[in-house]
């Protein structure tokens, strides 16, 4: 995650620092002090605008998926828009979900869901999250004519993010998630007893 530009607002610098520090050393390593440093802001300037350490990784857990959800977004309009097939879908959606490099930028993410199962105080903030990847994705089935949309939407969240956590600890390529969510779409799409499938329905 590159470092906030000085003239970028103070909270989104303190924000950025919480995120990269998250992704290269973990949330023990969350401290006022190394924030003030990486985001180049006063130790006032920290507890000003965020007086908890809850509250930086609240607002840093959501701010990422805002930022995640603003490309799916994207994603579910060019899929709308732009008549894309099952393939080229899957494809933009490697892009999106894996990005191009492996970075500590996609740890911080998983970081955060891990410090939520120990503290409950995030766990609302981490259902927010999965939300609206649950939504998002249910949007870009839809838009791809997947039946059952809304009622798989989940499923597919939990592959692709099983998918990064895979490609972060192994190096797998991008290209795998855009496989297995052409698997996931294709499945959906013709198993028994769904119209126009051309397939006998399940005894």
């Amino acid at each position: 995650m590159p470092h906030a530009a000085p003239s970028a607002p103070m909270r989104q610098r303190i924000i950025t620092a919480v995120l990269r520090i998250i992704g290269e050393d973990g949330v023990a390593a969350v401290t006022n002090r190394r924030i003030a440093k990486e985001a180049g802001v006063s130790l006032g300037s920290v507890t000003y605008h965020f007086e908890t350490q809850h509250d930086l990784l609240r607002e840093s857990l959501l701010h990422f998926v805002r930022e995640e959800a603003r490309h799916f977004t994207e994603l579910a309009e060019q899929c709308r828009t732009e008549g894309l097939d099952v393939e080229d879908a899957a494809g933009l959606a490697g892009q999106v979900a894996c990005g191009s490099a492996l970075d500590s930028a996609q740890l911080a993410p998983f970081e955060l869901y891990l410090h939520a199962g120990r503290d409950e105080r995030l766990r609302e903030a981490a259902a927010e999250a999965f939300g609206a990847y649950d939504l998002l994705a249910a949007r870009i089935l839809t838009a791809l004519g997947v039946p059952d949309a809304e009622r798989l939407a989940a499923t597919t969240v939990a592959l692709v993010m099983g998918l990064q956590l895979r490609r972060l600890a192994t190096g797998d390529p991008a290209a795998d998630l855009a496989d297995a969510l052409l698997l996931l779409v294709r499945g959906a799409a013709d198993r028994p007893g769904t119209a126009d499938s051309g397939q006998p329905t399940a005894q």
